[in-house]
């Protein structure tokens, strides 16, 4: 593929890879497929100075990097990511949901970590080059996408605690199986009173990669205990948080749905965003408030509280179908996936992959 004769000020110049996957080596990656294991074979990226700003768009081959090891991004972490995804649709276009959120929320988590603000132009035409680049690598076997992880990091080589003065921005791509290869399973959530994922103030709201090396010790404690996932409580130990990456939802019998209002300390997901605008629809109260455990374990206990769900961009939604804390082992219902939980799960996937009205205006063509 060849780069437009003219390029804009948000083109990104395609420079094809010299070493291609063949089609044999891609046609065996996409028939087994996993989560985050295998990339395609190129990826888009742009450099920012303080003197030039952004420049040098380009989509190049997908490679190591060669960081330099004073590099700031070494040191102070000083990085954000994002993630979502593109479906091949019945007629062969491959489309984006929201994107434009990701990159609302990727330039929000970069003034909260001193980076750069990238336009969303630039966001969106890195991805729509990199998708167009390798549209050959969207996988279409049913529940199956092409994961897109847009990230940037400080990589000036310098040891001191300030903002970086050189950033690179990245967007890398990988094919994916649907989240659940069996079908939905419910999961089990441990609570913690031991540990906080995040405190007002602080970088719960931005999509950096501390919170999420802070949540990896309470998850590995929770799978000790045979759990699948950690449920965070605010600083307080009081208040559903989220989950170490994902948000969640409580609903009621009385057809309520409550999920933790966003303090700062919380990630305000897409999907999360998206669940609230369905679930209004379909005539449920939604509420975003504090929502204390105490209340969820004697609600599932009295059988006022009938489903829990996470959700997120990987696995879209998650019944939650036990719940366990330092003096609670509780199961939601029967355990198995409940009506409202595969209602908005059914509703957004169908949206996603072509099957169902866009009538929200959150798709977005890249081919």
């Amino acid at each position: 593929m060849t780069p437009s004769p003219t390029l804009t000020a948000t083109s990104f110049e395609v420079r094809p890879s010299s070493h291609p996957r063949t089609v044999t080596e891609r046609g065996e990656i996409l028939a087994a497929l996993s989560f985050g294991t295998a990339f395609t074979d190129h990826m888009a990226r742009a450099t920012w100075t303080a003197d030039g700003g952004w420049s040098d768009r380009r989509v190049e081959a997908y490679g190591p990097l060669q960081l330099d090891p004073a590099a700031a991004v070494l040191h102070y972490a000083q990085e954000v990511f994002e993630g979502l995804k593109a479906y091949a649709h019945p007629d062969g276009s491959v489309w984006s949901f929201r994107p434009e959120a990701n990159a609302a929320r990727f330039a929000r988590s970069a003034e909260r970590l001193a980076l750069p603000v990238l336009p969303e132009a630039d966001f969106l035409e890195a991805i729509r080059t990199l998708v167009h680049t390798d549209v050959e690598w969207v996988p279409t076997t049913p529940g199956s996408s092409l994961y897109l992880r847009p990230f940037m990091f400080a990589s000036e080589a310098f040891l001191g605690v300030r903002s970086a003065r050189v950033v690179d921005f990245l967007v890398i791509a990988s094919p994916v199986g649907p989240y659940f290869a069996k079908g939905v399973k419910p999961v089990s959530i441990w609570v913690t009173e031991d540990y906080s994922r995040a405190h007002p103030g602080g970088t719960g709201d931005a999509k950096c990669g501390g919170n999420y090396a802070a949540s990896l010790l309470p998850q590995q404690r929770a799978a000790e205990r045979g759990f699948d996932q950690i449920l965070f409580t605010d600083s307080t130990g009081e208040n559903l948080e989220e989950l170490g990456g994902m948000n969640v939802f409580v609903v009621s019998k009385d057809g309520t749905a409550s999920t933790p209002r966003l303090t700062g300390s919380i990630l305000e997901g897409v999907t999360r965003s998206s669940i609230l605008t369905l679930l209004d629809e379909r005539g449920l109260q939604t509420q975003e408030r504090d929502i204390p455990l105490a209340e969820v374990v004697e609600g599932i206990r009295s059988g006022d509280v009938v489903e829990m769900f996470a959700c997120g961009t990987a696995a879209v939604v998650t019944p939650i179908g036990r719940l366990a804390g330092r003096d609670f082992d509780l199961t939601l219902g029967d355990g198995e996936a409940g009506p409202t939980t595969l209602d908005v799960l059914n509703t957004l996937t169908d949206i996603q992959y072509g099957r169902r009205e866009d009538s929200h205006g959150w798709l977005t063509r890249l081919v």
